[in-house]
């Protein structure tokens, strides 16, 4: 197995495959506002943790095991990935569940080249 990086084919992933036009300032932002929520490594870890469960969604009891920060800590990082449009939230009796936003992931997975690619016609 070799560490070296293969060169893009662009015949392939054609530049602006990704998306079908560019991005608006207004989505932009948005765009921003949830990549720098994911910037942060304890902020992706939780994200992760969740988006990997079956349906999307987990306890904060479950996600914050293994997580070295306090339980204040792991909740502040929670509302920025919900402020941030990533996340929806619910209490359930003493704990609280968090749900992937499907949408925000589906953007974002579409940014990223991860997505469902649009045919660039000539």
């Amino acid at each position: 197995m070799s560490n070296q990086i293969e060169p893009t084919n662009d015949a392939c992933c054609p530049p602006g495959a990704l998306l079908r036009e560019p991005l608006s300032s207004a989505e932009a932002a948005d765009m921003t506002v949830k990549l720098k929520a994911l910037a942060d490594p304890i902020r992706l870890q939780l994200f992760s943790a969740i988006a990997s469960r079956e349906g999307g969604e987990a306890c904060v009891c479950d996600i914050s095991v293994g997580v070295e920060v306090s339980q204040p800590t792991v909740s502040h990082h929670l509302k920025v990935l919900r402020d941030a449009g990533l996340l929806t939230s619910q209490r359930r009796a003493s704990w609280v569940y968090y749900a992937v936003v499907p949408e925000a992931l589906s953007s974002l997975a579409v940014l990223l080249g991860a997505g469902p690619r649009t045919e660039v016609t000539a």
